[in-house]
């Protein structure tokens, strides 16, 4: 079992590692659901030895890109290559709601070689059965979702069908609201292998939580 930490700042991606978390995703301003992280916090995430994956998001909103704002994703993607991350973590919507697959396909050709995250754009997104398999054909490795619910708890039903679905050519990650008490069971009941969540106390991650939750899946 693997979590993945959610940190928005250095001292978390520091508490995540001693807590003992496998990968952190790494961004700002979690309060506006993350942004995308400069690259001095890039490097200073990347020198602690955890593999860091970075958050490519160039504005709080909707997950529907303008010309100009993909073209700076396509920069950061670049960017965070070359500091030498483990991965990235995108996401595009058209303005139905479905995936925009043009976007998409830019962002993971310029990612390429890298570990990839559709992150959590595919929780408003339309028919998720049909979206799941759009993000698969695309190239993503791994897909973030709550199952469409406000928390992973709550979505563990849709969850659980997106796993069965995805019959291991996808990574389903389920996050949002993670906890020491329910990350076993959603985990079990959803027969994901990986989960993440940020784990936070007083506005940081807290290492205590980490190491309970390392602890608790084993």
């Amino acid at each position: 079992m693997i979590l993945e930490v959610c940190c928005g700042d250095i001292e978390s991606v520091r508490a995540a590692k001693e807590g003992g978390a496998q990968r952190v995703e790494l961004c700002r301003a979690l309060e506006l659901d993350g942004l995308t992280p400069s690259e001095a916090m890039m490097e200073e995430a990347i020198g602690m030895g955890i593999p860091v994956q970075v958050l490519v998001r160039p504005r709080e909103g909707d997950f529907v890109y303008n010309k100009d704002e993909v073209l700076c994703m396509l920069r950061d993607i670049r960017h965070a290559r070359q500091l030498g991350v483990n991965g990235v973590v995108i996401g595009a919507l058209k303005p139905d709601g479905s995936i925009d697959e043009d976007i998409i396909r830019y962002l993971v050709g310029e990612a390429e070689g890298l570990s990839i995250t559709f992150h959590r754009a595919f929780d408003v997104c339309t028919h998720p059965e049909e979206a799941l398999e759009q993000i698969i054909s695309l190239g993503c490795h791994r897909l973030l979702t709550s199952g469409q619910a406000p928390t992973a708890e709550q979505g563990i039903p849709l969850l659980k069908r997106l796993v069965r679905q995805s019959s291991g050519r996808i990574i389903i990650m389920p996050g949002a609201g993670v906890n020491v008490d329910n990350a076993r069971r959603i985990l079990s009941e959803t027969g994901a292998s990986e989960i993440h969540g940020s784990l936070r106390k007083g506005g940081h991650t807290d290492p205590e939580q980490v190491r309970a939750i390392v602890s608790a899946l084993g």
